[in-house]
């Protein structure tokens, strides 16, 4: 008679005790996600390297070995991502810093000389003489040059330097962090995997395993359709550009790779290009630039990405475009990544649910 009620009190002391560890690990849970809410970026962006370059790491590592202390593969990758991102990033900077110098060079000359009339208004259909007499009395008089340079640089140069170097040091910061950890995903990453495998089934089920496989599986296909497929457009449209002769063609040879990542970013980076041909007269140059920039985008846009990107996951195109579109409104760069994960769970999930059996 004295059993029973002692085994409910102990059922209760457990389910008790179940409630207050929960409750525990979910406060620990969110001051963790607090504490570390500056380098959540950090640390996404290297799950994301982790998980893009993950089958390379395992094949160099089923060829190689890990090594005694498993530390050279993992440095060589890290340093590999590293050298991916510093030397384009060197490339833009000392351009920059050339093109700052003749800017310097073209504001004290804008002060001394004013701004000389482009060749192409010579060439206007009409209005020729309304915009020659504006353009001397604001821009050709070297009085008027002067006090608008200065209007329009005065207190803003400091400000804007100062603004700058403060994102220079952010950013750098981040970055070195995101090497960091991914130098330890890669280190222990087989660990990790097996850890997080047994966590989604214990928490989810199967399912929660399936899930974590589709999102890996979108991110590969992302980094296929987003980042290589950018980088492409960027070196095809960087040839045309040196070739047509186009300003700073490497600068906006690395503008357009990075825009590229995004659908139906690269027209904003070639239409500039066309325009700067056109202010240098090269008319038949910048249709040249205009149509190629054209066809690689749509081609790339209409035909690659879709293949590579909606072909890993089952997912439809429109749903990887509304994903990478979205990501990038809610989270900034790091959505192009996100945002089509997401969907692609959700997709397995909405396929699961209305009878279509596993995927």
């Amino acid at each position: 008679m004295n059993t029973l009620p002692a085994r409910q009190n102990g059922n209760g002391g457990s389910r008790a005790q179940q409630l207050a560890v929960g409750a525990l690990a979910l406060g620990l849970f969110l001051l963790g996600l607090f504490t570390l809410r500056h380098f959540l970026g950090a640390l996404a962006w290297a799950g994301i390297f982790a998980i893009a370059l993950w089958p390379t790491y395992g094949r160099v590592v089923a060829r190689f070995g890990t090594g005694r202390h498993n530390l050279l593969l993992p440095t060589v990758f890290t340093l590999g991502v590293a050298l991916l991102f510093i030397v384009p990033l060197g490339l833009v900077g000392l351009q920059l810093a050339r093109e700052s110098a003749t800017a310097n060079d073209w504001l004290r000359d804008v002060q001394e000389n004013g701004i000389a009339e482009p060749e192409f208004l010579e060439h206007l259909p009409f209005g020729r003489a309304q915009v020659d007499d504006w353009w001397q009395q604001n821009l050709g008089n070297p009085g008027s040059a002067k006090e608008l340079v200065q209007r329009t640089t005065r207190g803003h140069v400091a400000g804007v330097s100062r603004i700058i170097g403060e994102q220079v040091v952010r950013r750098l910061t981040s970055f070195v962090f995101t090497l960091l950890t991914l130098f330890f995903l890669f280190k222990e990453g087989h660990a990790l995997t097996e850890q997080m495998r047994r966590v989604a089934t214990r928490a989810f089920g199967s399912g929660g395993e399936r899930i974590g496989q589709q999102i890996i599986a979108s991110v590969h296909g992302t980094v296929n359709g987003l980042v290589l497929v950018g980088l492409g457009e960027g070196v095809l449209l960087g040839i045309v550009y040196a070739i047509a002769g186009v300003p700073n063609a490497t600068v906006l040879a690395v503008l357009t790779a990075i825009a590229a990542m995004i659908p139906f970013g690269a027209p904003v980076i070639f239409s500039i290009a066309t325009l700067l041909l056109v202010a240098q007269g090269s008319f038949a140059w910048a249709i040249v630039v205009f149509c190629t920039g054209m066809a690689v985008t749509l081609a790339a846009d209409h035909f690659v990405r879709p293949v590579l990107i909606g072909g890993t996951t089952k997912l439809p195109f429109i749903w990887v475009l509304l994903g990478i579109l979205g990501g990038v409104e809610a989270w900034g760069l790091i959505g192009l990544f996100i945002g089509p994960a997401i969907m692609a769970a959700l997709i397995l999930l909405w396929r699961e649910w209305a009878g279509e059996g596993r995927v």
